[in-house]
């Protein structure tokens, strides 16, 4: 039995999530929150990230090389595209989507939903601002240009498409929506992701774990 460890609300734990639903995988979700310090969790997650998953005797960290041992394990049904550079071109979507723009997006994340609700501190406005009037912008000025205006990246939902909306489902949580004025074909592009019948269930979950 396949054994996920991570809060759904996650960025990166999404991601998996996303990969095990294509697949209609079986498995086991345990909410494990991240740098708890929990020894048992850290046997499994030696620097104490998430998610983490466990296959038989087999345990792996890191969102994207679980994704790809999915891929490589459970090959039937695919959340990577087939052809060598459509593949390459999802990598590198899936690393821009969780390094800088998680890194931006999760930082409006934090700022107004987690240290006011969850760690009782203010949050940093000027923080914040900057991330979306100067970082953010150029960002996603490139996102724009390399989105079909219909339709998925790649034909069928793949991984590299909710890598790139994940970081803003977050963002929402915490009252920042890319402007479809400035940003139509993104904006669009998230609720198709956002709507589709894999990615829909679980939002509902993530909705009911916060609360909302």
């Amino acid at each position: 039995m396949i054994v996920l460890h991570g809060n759904s609300v996650s960025p990166y734990v999404r991601k998996v999530l996303t990969a095990l639903a294509i697949k209609k995988l079986d498995f086991e979700q345990i909410q494990q929150m991240p740098y708890s310090g929990d020894p048992g969790y850290l046997k499994i997650s030696p620097l104490g990230k998430i998610p983490a998953l466990q296959d038989g005797d087999l345990n792996l960290c890191d969102s994207t090389v679980i994704c790809e041992y999915l891929e490589d394990s459970y090959p039937e049904v695919a959340v990577y595209p087939r052809d060598p550079k459509a593949k390459a071109k999802a990598r590198w979507i899936e690393e821009l989507a969780g390094s800088k723009v998680t890194e931006l997006a999760s930082g409006i994340f934090f700022q107004r939903f987690m240290r006011p609700m969850f760690l009782n501190q203010e949050t940093d406005e000027a923080l914040v601002t900057k991330i979306i009037e100067k970082q953010l912008p150029p960002i996603l000025d490139y996102i724009e240009s390399i989105l079909p205006k219909e339709g998925f990246l790649f034909g069928e939902l793949t991984i590299a498409d909710i890598s790139i909306v994940s970081p803003f489902i977050n963002a929402a949580y915490a009252n920042y929506h890319v402007d479809a004025a400035r940003w139509p074909i993104f904006s669009g592009f998230i609720e198709r992701v956002k709507g589709h019948e894999v990615i829909a269930p679980l939002l509902a979950t993530e909705a009911a774990i916060l609360g909302l």
